[in-house]
């Protein structure tokens, strides 16, 4: 018998358009990466909100928009605090 799970935590990548999440944390190596990411006011404890999915992923960060790529997003863990 199946049991219904909801999931509450993800990579940044995998949320829809609509959806929101706060940053968890961010598993990167790469200490430069790390710091254009604190630049662009990608810390844990911030929300996101995903705008667009195609052809770019278009996020909002302290009422701020930005592009980032799918490679930095899957590096981006949040909690999930809206789901469609």
């Amino acid at each position: 018998m199946f049991t219904p799970f909801i999931v509450k935590g993800c990579s940044l990548e995998l949320l829809r358009t609509g959806e929101e999440g706060i940053v968890t944390f961010c598993k990167n190596s790469h200490e430069q990466i790390r710091k254009q990411l604190r630049a662009t006011g990608i810390n844990v404890g911030n929300k996101i909100d995903v705008v667009q999915k195609f052809p770019f992923l278009q996020i909002k960060v302290n009422n701020i928009n930005m592009t980032i790529n799918l490679e930095l997003a899957r590096t981006i863990y949040v909690r999930i605090t809206n789901s469609k």
